[in-house]
């Protein structure tokens, strides 16, 4: 029973979930950990960033529209620090979807991009797609 425990801490996924709602993050976050994901939550860019270089997250899902530092500057930075996370960017704002897009166009991997607010089974399935790409 104990090495069954140890097996699944061994392959849960590790989900980074950015927003300065803190409510919304809260529930993407338990979202995800009801979903058998192992998740923490950053309310701000800067906390992201060092929450994610001790986390090392599989998946950073993050919001793009943030006081201070913005979701882009972060993705970049995650981007350049920890090529292997997968992410995953929210807008709320129809009208930055163009921008998001062609900004996360030149990227070095895709970025998956939702718009908020989004299903938890339409995150989910997103979420999953991404991992599943980076095996």
């Amino acid at each position: 029973m104990h090495q069954e425990a140890n097996q699944r801490e061994i392959t849960m996924q590790r989900i980074l979930v950015v927003d300065d709602d803190r409510l919304v993050a809260d529930t993407l976050a338990l979202i995800f950990v009801k979903s058998g994901f192992e998740a923490r939550t950053a309310y701000s860019a800067d906390q992201a960033l060092e929450s994610a270089r001790a986390f090392n997250p599989n998946l950073l899902l993050c919001d793009v529209t943030m006081p201070g530092r913005d979701g882009l500057a972060l993705v970049c930075d995650v981007t350049r620090e920890l090529p292997s996370c997968r992410i995953i960017v929210l807008t709320g704002f129809y009208s930055n979807l163009k921008s998001v897009r062609e900004q996360s166009n030149k990227l070095a991997r895709p970025v998956g991009i939702l718009t908020k607010p989004c299903q938890p089974a339409d995150l989910l399935r997103e979420a999953t797609t991404m991992l599943a790409a980076a095996s």
